[in-house]
């Protein structure tokens, strides 16, 4: 059960994340406990499959000790899984929002975690639509009022509609209005490619709870006739 509670962890953090976004300082507290909680998930992953392949692992598990106990053991079905686990791991990382969350996590480990901006984006997003940051004065990292980004906002709003207007125009999308302009946490992952922390974290939820269900499924049938 320890996997569904991590889980569990990140779908409160997540709700936490959306109760004080787009605010920096908040955000970044809770969505460092969610990314603390997507790598336990991974750790516990092993755990589980080394109870359930018998490698009596005593240490802290991780993915390559699993791998070197498997192999040191020559146990061909852990081993079977481990080459598997990896394919498997890379296949749910092609698509890109993914691949971001994968780049954050390694990123944390590394202690170099991007800085959160405040940007304004469409409430209904469509393929391809612009976001675009806005500057707010904060205190020790954390907003002074709500006042000052509806301001800020208020002050982008003509150039930033019409951009996203001519965009929407072309690809014969519903046009925005003023109303429909929201501000959240975005985080830089690569070189100004920017990915909303609440839509990157509800999808990456999902792509784990399909991994542990997949991962349980294979331990399940390599170990059938152990």
């Amino acid at each position: 059960m320890d996997v569904e509670k991590e889980i569990e962890n990140c779908e409160i953090y997540l709700k936490q994340i959306k109760q004080y976004d787009p605010d920096p300082f908040y955000v970044n507290y809770f969505f460092t406990k969610y990314i603390n909680s997507i790598e336990k998930i991974f750790n516990l992953i092993f755990e589980e499959a080394n109870r359930d392949f018998g490698l009596f692992i005593s240490e802290k598990i991780t993915y390559e000790k699993f791998t070197d106990s498997a192999k040191t053991k020559m146990d061909s079905k852990a081993i079977e899984f481990s080459k598997w686990y990896i394919k498997k791991f890379l296949q749910e990382h092609q698509n890109p929002f993914p691949n971001m969350m994968r780049k954050i996590c390694q990123s944390k480990k590394n202690q170099k975690m991007p800085e959160i901006k405040i940007m304004i984006r469409a409430s209904n997003r469509y393929k391809d639509d612009i976001n675009q940051q806005i500057n707010v004065d904060l205190s020790n990292k954390k907003l002074r009022s709500k006042e000052e980004i509806t301001v800020e906002i208020k002050r982008q709003l003509p150039t930033f509609l019409e951009i996203m207007n001519q965009k929407r125009k072309m690809k014969n999308e519903p046009k925005v209005n003023d109303k429909q302009i929201v501000a959240s946490a975005f985080l830089d992952i690569d070189n100004h490619k920017y990915v909303e922390i609440v839509y990157i974290s509800e999808i990456y939820i999902t792509v784990m709870k399909r991994l542990i269900e997949d991962v349980r499924e294979k331990i399940k049938e390599l170990t059938a006739w152990k």
